[in-house]
């Protein structure tokens, strides 16, 4: 199946902008051919079109184009296509209902309850996919003791509570194709173990009329009720339109292209038959063939070398991973809906050829908006704005001449240099204004040349994330570049990254095409899973996988594979026993053996892949199998036959030229890769240029033809001209992406390497650079509540313990009054060092929630603690490690240490706490390698330069917003004065007093707020520090650096002895995450900026000897001037995610109820605030449940006479039929009963702001 004889194949990538077509011709000759995907006044279709143009030309038979195209010429045809993709984009899909389980209609609204972006007060989530909910009184959990049923697939033991009424189902299902909806999307809890109840709907639903019904057991078995729902619901949504394409498609051809093997990619990078081509598995279809072709083009398996993939595009760019096997995900996010769907691992940045260029309070700012297909670039004569293409062609990099002449209203104008540069001047002289104070000024030219730098450090960015986050080194891969704009900045970059080696093919601009000329069919079977890894179940797991193996083996040979076509891969999705992070791990290379099962020796490749991309192991527990997998490959893909020009000795240029570089304007050769001899070598700086690609050779770089016609670059280094001390704008905003990079790769490290729910999957902890004055330089975007309080401990070791810091050490600490936030979060240091200087040079930190460390209640978390001693382990300043030695042995005894006091406890989790320490470690000694790093390449002097120069652009923009507001409100009310006031449950004032001042700065004063308190919601200092910083971030409005400049303008005056600055031994585990919010509301109603949103963070925990979980719960986010509050979102000083419906079901005593939104509860209003949520959980075990909760009298507060929203409550059902309202903040024994109607019924409200409410609600029996 690899070629048709005597036929012409076609494989052809349908993009948004342009469609680009390979043809292989009958003689073995290939075309390629480059045309617009929507061109409505010459052509119905692109991709007939195309093929319509190559049969006219290449046969000299005409094919008219108001005619069906013959095709008994044609053998096969290959297409990708961003139709899903662009549906997805856009919200064009198909009206759609989702029918799911009662009582969690919202659960995809709510999803992970993160929002995107954390410093965006309007919170921005793109909308769901359906357009009605319909709930199904029918629930099915997971027996704990005993059984009624057993799951086919999984094992797993089953119950059902409530039968499905299929009666009632019809009616609903009736009333939603009344109104026009014939697209439904199933989701029901547990499907992916036991799928009967759902195929039962979806029987019921075909029978009556429904036109595309999709099933989350059949779409994706696997657990996870969240992203499963939100792919099912992908593939309602699109599947519908990806038919209507086919149709049209289909109807272009005689015959409707029934005698023609049609083939289409699918996000995994392998082909499918366009009648099995579904919408949950082509939102990649595009980049997926991209990422194909590169890999088998540029990848010597002789080398064994790892290729990465570099496609940059007009809009974003995509970078992937090629190292002999496809490197698939499982869970990704695309336009805003999460699939769980296999998918090649493709990262994408938003800086492409169209991203604009800004000039934002000193700083070079490259997107992420961009300036589209229209208008375009400013050189594209449509009136559009600067852009990275602009910045390129105003370097000489782009050649007008050489372009077609597609630009202009008209579409029949060149390139416009003169936009461009008209635009350039006059973003220089706003430039050159900012930096009057500077003798120097800064040419266009040089203007340009900081923007590409800058852009090229944002793309260097996720390439660094995609090696390093997986324990790879980035220098020791090869850079295959392709698509139309990379390879102006391929050289740069691969410098950038230390890589020696640029590969870019032949047909580069046409890559995804050839792609899927080069690919296979691929055929997967999969299905969930509860077995253990052991001898025990090896006949099982061998019996199961022969019987998927079989399955991919027979549908292959019906679409036309002989066996020795034929290859399959067994995966198993493997993680540790009591840990949510699985691997799909492949046996290649770990053949079977006594001790494993037959396919493969899957122990082992699991612990060297868990070790790798970890740094650990657990030896002593034990490895559970979730699912099962197997893809078969049916090889089908073609052999291109390359022919180049050879024969000459030298290539001459077209063409001499001008380039602008570092060292300013170079002469520079031109050339035509069609004309170059293989073989021949080109020195830069040069340029090459082909139809659908422009590739810059930087000087010191050299570029030859390979042997196929293709361009392999050698990269060399740069003549490092030395970087001095005084402030470089351009190297200012360079420098801020490295800082931030470093904070990243550290919270990378330390989510990889952690073993904890908490840090690994909820993502509560953080991690930033400091300098050697403890000043925050970088953090990574990561919890609100650590920023500035993080600042607060590295400073208060500086003070501590001075000389005492050596090299090799690590310090940690949680006391409130060494900064710490809450004990729970433990802040590990490390000090950074530099040869020849005595002290730290730097400190990096990372501060993660574990979640217990002793104290009176499971969870660390007591609602009614008074002391300190009773939260927990106490840290001042522990060295964690002396001399690069881990103290295990003190830092055991210090996490036991609570069980002294009365009725504390030590540590009830020993384990994970003494791993997320190692972890925190790992994550720190990342980033200190990444600082010295940064030292060794520009020198101590001019990296501490930067980090000041970093501080103070932070400490600008902070200025200029309060600048801005001092001229507003002296306008409005002839006042320079702000005031606002909020109170706790109790009673508690928090007051604040802001005086403004004309240069930018500002005096908040806390004068007034309330004396500490008897209980636990006494903040310290380092709290409200962290609040304040968060608030500034949050008003500035664009991405600043954010650290310890942020704080430069203000000054602070927080009453001692009051609840923002309490005692040292007071009680503070509720400050940290109550009063911090409300502090936050005091801030931003004193600055009208939003309504009031949840107020606390709905701090529940439970737990026993055996087990213990935490979470926070969501509400709404307050609404503000033109926009309306999120409903069932994280607010302010928290963004952690909370655990999905099936996995707390699978891993702890507890069914949860109901989880939903709480109409009505966000406050009215001219824009409303975000409702709250409802959460209601059925304990099945005897635990102890402790709830720390704020706003259960005090309403969220609506601004300018927006309504308040409504106050929270937390009720307990007892099997009596009594309710009790336990109150914001309590600790309660619950019992299990002998039936689900006994025992206690726990219920808690939590509602939100004016803008905000939400309610949640808890059972137990």
């Amino acid at each position: 199946m690899a070629g048709t004889k005597k036929k012409f194949d076609f494989a052809i990538d349908r993009g948004g902008t342009f469609t680009d077509v390979f043809a292989r011709l009958p003689d073995g000759r290939e075309r390629v051919l480059k045309l617009l995907s929507r061109d409505p006044q010459n052509y119905q279709d692109a991709p007939t079109e195309g093929i319509r143009r190559v049969l006219e030309e290449e046969t000299g038979t005409p094919f008219p184009r108001d005619q069906p195209v013959d095709t008994s010429l044609i053998g096969w045809i290959r297409m990708g296509t961003t139709v899903a993709t662009n549906a997805l984009l856009e919200r064009e899909g198909e009206r759609t209902a989702l029918l799911l389980t009662k009582g969690f209609k919202d659960l995809l609204h709510i999803g992970t309850q993160a929002r995107p972006k954390l410093f965006d007060v309007e919170v921005s989530v793109p909308d769901v996919l359906y357009e009605e909910v319909i709930e199904v009184d029918e629930r099915v959990v997971l027996k704990q003791r005993g059984c009624q049923l057993t799951s086919k697939n999984t094992g797993d033991s089953l119950e059902v509570w409530r039968e499905l009424d299929l009666e009632q189902v019809e009616k609903d299902l009736r009333g939603v194709l009344s109104r026009g909806i014939s697209s439904l999307a199933v989701l029901l809890l547990h499907s992916y173990t036991w799928s009967d109840h759902e195929k039962a709907v979806g029987a019921l639903a075909q029978r009556l009329g429904f036109t595309q019904v999709s099933l989350s057991s059949e779409v994706m078995p696997m657990v996870r009720a969240v992203p499963r729902g939100y792919t099912v619901c992908a593939d309602a949504y699109l599947t519908p339109k990806i038919r209507q394409y086919l149709k049209g498609f289909t109807s272009g051809f005689k015959g409707g292209l029934k005698d023609v093997d049609v083939l289409f990619m699918q996000s995994d990078g392998g082909l499918t038959p366009m009648e099995r081509f579904c919408g949950s598995r082509a939102v990649l279809s595009g980049p997926a063939g991209g990422v194909v072709g590169y890999a088998i083009t540029s990848y010597s398996h002789g080398e064994d070398k790892p290729v990465i993939g570099f496609d940059m595009g007009g809009t974003s760019t995509d970078v992937s991973r090629y190292a002999g096997q496809y490197e698939h995900v499982f869970e990704a996010t695309t336009a805003g809906v999460t699939l769980q769907a296999p998918q090649l691992d493709i990262n994408t940045v938003a800086a492409g050829g169209g991203s604009r260029l800004f000039f934002r309070s000193g700083m070079f700012v490259v997107g992420p908006e961009s300036a589209g297909a229209h208008p375009g670039p400013a050189c594209y004569r449509k009136g559009g704005p600067l852009t990275v293409t602009d910045a390129n062609l105003a370097l000489g990099r782009l050649l007008p001449s050489l372009f077609p002449k597609i630009f202009g209203p008209g579409e029949d104008e060149p390139l416009s240099l003169d936009e461009t540069m008209n635009h350039f001047r006059l973003l220089t002289t706003e430039i050159n204004h900012f930096l009057s104070s500077k003798p120097s000024k800064m040419s266009v030219e040089e203007v340009a040349m900081g923007f590409i730098r800058v852009a090229n450090e944002a793309m260097c960015r996720p390439i660094r994330a995609l090696t390093q986050a997986k324990g790879h080194d980035t220098s020791q891969h090869v850079l295959a570049c392709f698509g139309g704009a990379g390879g102006q900045h391929a050289c740069a970059i691969a410098r950038a990254l230390g890589m020696k080696t640029v590969f870019i093919h032949k047909y580069s601009g046409v890559l995804s095409a050839y792609g899927l000329a080069l690919a296979d069919v691929v055929e997967e079977e999969q299905e969930p899973c509860s077995l253990q890894y052991e001898h025990g179940s090896f006949s099982e797991l061998d019996q199961r996988v022969e019987r998927l193996r079989k399955r991919c083996q027979d549908t292959l040979c019906a679409r036309g594979f002989v066996s020795a076509q034929i290859t399959t891969e067994v995966f198993l999705h493997l993680r540790y026993e009591g840990t949510d992070c699985a691997l799909m791990v492949t046996a290649a290379g770990y053949p079977s053996n006594a001790r494993s099962c037959r396919a493969g020796d899957f122990r082992s490749a699991f612990t060297k892949r868990y070790l790798k991309e970890f740094g650990f192991t657990i030896p002593d527990r034990a490895i559970m199998v979730d699912d099962i997998r197997v893809r078969g490959c049916g090889k089908s893909g073609i052999k291109s036959v390359y022919t180049t020009k050879s024969g000459e000795k030298h290539a001459k240029p077209v063409k001499m030229t001008k380039c602008y570089f570092e060292g300013g304007y170079l002469n520079t050769s031109v050339y035509l890769w069609e004309e170059l001899p293989c073989g021949h070598s080109i020195q830069g700086p040069a340029i090459i240029i082909d139809k659908n690609s422009t590739i810059l050779v930087e000087p010191c770089c050299e570029a030859h033809l390979t042997e196929g016609g293709d361009v392999c670059m050698t990269v060399g280094s740069d003549p490092h001209c030395a970087l001095g001390t005084e402030l470089n704008t351009v190297q200012l905003s360079i420098f801020s992406h490295r800082f931030m990079s470093i904070a990243e790769q550290m919270g990378r490290v330390l989510q990889r390497t952690s073993i904890s729910t908490n840090i690994k999957e909820r993502l509560d902890f953080s991690c930033a650079v400091f300098g050697p004055d403890g000043g925050l330089v970088s953090n990574a975007p990561h919890i609100p509540v650590h920023l500035g309080a993080m600042q607060e401990t590295v400073q208060y070791q500086i003070k501590s313990m001075g000389s005492k810091l050596k090299e090799g050490d690590v310090i940690l600490s949680n006391h409130p009054c060494a900064g710490g936030s809450h004990l729970p979060d433990l802040t590990v240091i490390t000090p950074v060092f530099n040869k020849g200087v005595s002290g730290p040079v730097f400190f990096v930190a990372s501060r993660g929630h574990h979640a217990d460390i002793g104290g009176i209640t499971p969870g660390s978390m007591p609602p009614h603690s008074t002391s300190l001693q009773q939260e927990g382990a106490v840290f001042v300043s522990f060295k964690l490690v002396t001399g690069g030695i881990f103290q295990e042995e003190a830092v055991t005894e210090a996490l036991m240490a609570p069980a002294q006091y009365p009725d504390c406890s030590g540590t009830r989790n020993l384990h994970d706490n003494l791993s997320d320490l190692r972890a925190q470690v790992a994550a720190n000694q990342r980033g200190s390698t990444l600082v010295g790093e940064l030292i060794d390449s520009y020198g101590l002097a001019v990296v501490q330069a930067y980090m000041g120069y970093i501080q103070s652009n932070a400490e600008l923009a902070v200025r200029d917003m309060l600048r801005d507001f001092a001229g507003k409100r002296r306008q409005q009310t002839g006042s320079l004065e702000v005031e606002s006031e909020d109170f706790m449950d109790d009673g508690t004032p928090i007051r604040l007093r802001v005086s403004l001042y004309f240069q930018g700065s500002a005096l908040f004063d806390f004068t007034g707020t309330g004396t500490e308190v008897w209980g636990n919601c006494n903040a310290p200092r380092a709290i409200t520090l962290s609040a304040l910083i968060y608030c500034l971030r949050c008003m500035v409005g664009q991405d600043i650096p954010l650290n310890q400049g942020c704080l430069a303008p203000i000054k602070v005056i927080i009453p001692p002895g009051s609840i923002l600055q309490p005692s040292q031994n007071a009680a503070v585990v509720g400050g940290n995450v109550l009063t911090s919010q409300r502090v936050v509301d005091v801030i931003f109603r004193a600055f009208e900026v939003c309504a009031a949103s949840q107020g606390c963070m709905n701090n529940i925990s439970f737990g026993s000897e055996r087990v213990g979980y935490y979470e926070t719960v969501a509400g709404g986010a307050g609404a503000g001037p033109g926009w309306n509050g999120r409903s069932g979102v994280h607010s302010h000083m928290t963004n952690t995610r909370i655990t999905d419906p099936e996995i707390l079901e699978k891993r702890y005593p507890v069914v949860l109820k109901h989880f939903s939104l709480r109409p009505g509860s966000g406050g009215a209003g001219k824009y409303r605030g975000g409702d709250g949520v409802i959460r209601k959980l059925l304990f099945r075990n005897e635990v102890v449940l402790s709830v720390l909760t704020e706003r259960r009298s005090t309403r969220p507060y609506g601004l300018l006479g927006g309504e308040d929203g409504a106050p929270g409550l937390n009720l307990l059902h007892r099997a009596d039929g009594r309710i009790l309202n336990l109150g914001g903040k309590t600790s309660v024994s619950l019992q299990p009963g002998v039936t689900l109607n006994a025992g206690y019924f726990l219920s808690f409200r939590v509602h939100k702001c004016i803008y905000i409410s939400f309610v949640f609600v808890t059972f137990a029996i």
